[in-house]
């Protein structure tokens, strides 16, 4: 079970990773990120350039706490990261559902809108920090070829994630071929 809290951590890990470093290369990618959080109307003006700082620091704190090899840092950080993509799944369904149109920031510049997926995406990664939590409380030890295995594993999975949108997008049809 530990081979399944590592691959999470590292999964987890990249994905969080991969989200806030997109948020915070500049004022500008800062700015889009407030802006996308303002057009989902999930909080009132007042609220959002501070939700969105949360959700930055949340986001670096779950990098930060899934790296740190202890039980109770893994914990803390599957713990936060199942309910801040819990809370993502949720504004996400909402937005959808109040037919608001606005692209995901999730992991930079995308012109793919929010969607169902996006609220399935976050559900299995909730999934994930949950089975992780439960994996690293199940304690024994680590070899290293396996760990490396089970890291590899995570890595690539967690990269997969963060280009979903782009994935999604080879298989959509082009505008050409609609007319047909």
């Amino acid at each position: 079970m530990q081979y399944l809290a590592l691959a999470a951590r590292c999964l987890l890990g990249l994905v969080f990773l991969a989200s806030v470093s997109t948020k915070v290369t500049g004022p500008a990618a800062y700015g889009a990120f407030v802006r996308s959080v303002r057009r989902m109307r999930l909080f009132p003006p007042a609220l959002v350039a501070p939700v969105a700082a949360v959700v930055v620091v949340a986001e670096a704190a779950i990098v930060v706490l899934v790296a740190v090899p202890t039980v109770a840092t893994a914990l803390a950080g599957f713990a936060v990261a199942a309910g801040l993509l819990l809370a993502f799944a949720g504004g996400i369904a909402l937005t959808v559902r109040r037919g608001t149109s606005t692209t995901c920031r999730c992991f930079g510049a995308s012109t793919v809108p929010l969607g169902p997926a996006h609220v399935v995406r976050n559900l299995l990664l909730v999934a994930v920090a949950v089975v992780g939590g439960a994996a690293v409380l199940s304690g024994g030890s680590l070899r290293l070829g396996e760990s490396l295995v089970a890291a590899v594993a995570g890595l690539v999975v967690g990269g997969l994630v963060t280009v979903m949108d782009d994935i999604r997008g080879l298989f959509r049809p082009t505008p050409a071929s609609r007319g047909r």
